[in-house]
């Protein structure tokens, strides 16, 4: 079942965070139940070093008072000016719409196109980009457009210039790197800023290059790990969303490692995206806040 295809629910979703201040939970449900809507989820942490409130409330808009368009407004006005607030109003009947760039590997790619088919996410695919024409049958498997860009380092500027049009004409709101082996320049981050999701393995720093698990075999790890975060100008190094680790040992070959760290990546890349799908992720500095 396409995402097309499912009954959406009828909710807001407010993400915010703002100084730590008494009762400020207390403020912000008041508001919803005063104005008829019923909280179907809250979840809210405090970092006590630094002294910001963080939370997620999402509440059934059937019975609420103020209209749709017109919520960002009052909370803006009654609660944003006045709690120094920073915050993010969505509604659960407006899917995102996410492109998917790949190169040449395809694990990442089915798992997600798997989870999307079968209705598991609540999300448009409108498209995949490609710098190779190697899974263009894949798209065509799931009935998905495949536009292919060859991107090198002598054309990006003219390339990414390309690409933001695709973007642009299927209204994508983010984007997500499913083992997509370029490297994006500044001004294509800046454009969607902590709205692209990639994953790599987590040897980084230390084993670097095109084959690291030869490298990481070599040297005899006992721990493979993967990582998904958003892109940042700064490469690698942004917020993190998910992690995770399988243990290896002596005995796992170099295929053994690639084949353990190729399904640990498509699970952790998943887990991210899923979050981000729903809406629970809280980027503030270089650091992420992932609600349950």
């Amino acid at each position: 079942m396409s995402s097309t295809e499912r009954k959406r629910k009828n909710t807001a979703i407010l993400l915010m965070h703002c100084p730590d201040q008494p009762g400020i939970i207390a403020v912000i449900t008041e508001f919803i139940n005063v104005n008829g809507g019923n909280i179907v989820y809250l979840d809210q942490y405090v970092d006590k070093v630094n002294g910001v409130f963080y939370m997620r409330v999402e509440w059934d808009l059937e019975n609420f008072i103020i209209p749709k368009n017109k919520i960002g407004e009052y909370f803006q006005i009654l609660y944003a000016a006045k709690y120094n607030l920073n915050y993010s109003l969505k509604f659960s009947d407006e899917p995102q719409r996410m492109a998917i760039f790949v190169s040449k590997m395809s694990h990442c790619l089915y798992d997600i196109l798997a989870r999307y088919i079968s209705g598991e996410w609540d999300v448009e695919i409108p498209v995949i980009i490609s710098n190779h024409p190697d899974l263009a049958d894949a798209a065509k498997q799931f009935n998905i457009p495949f536009e292919v860009i060859p991107v090198t380092r002598e054309n990006k500027a003219e390339m990414e210039q390309k690409e933001f049009e695709i973007l642009d004409s299927y209204n994508v709101d983010f984007i997500v790197l499913a083992r997509y082996m370029q490297v994006l320049s500044e001004d294509f981050i800046n454009r969607y800023p902590h709205h692209i999701i990639n994953i790599h393995h987590s040897f980084l720093p230390a084993f670097v290059g095109a084959k690291p698990y030869h490298a990481a075999y070599e040297r005899g790890v006992k721990l493979i790990g993967a990582t998904s975060h958003y892109v940042t100008p700064d490469l690698d190094a942004g917020p993190i969303i998910e992690q995770d680790i399988v243990r290896v040992t002596h005995k796992d070959t170099i295929q053994d490692l690639v084949h353990k760290g190729r399904d640990l990546e498509k699970i952790v890349l998943s887990r991210a995206v899923e979050k981000h799908i729903q809406r629970k992720i809280l980027t503030f500095d270089n650091k992420t806040i992932v609600f349950s």
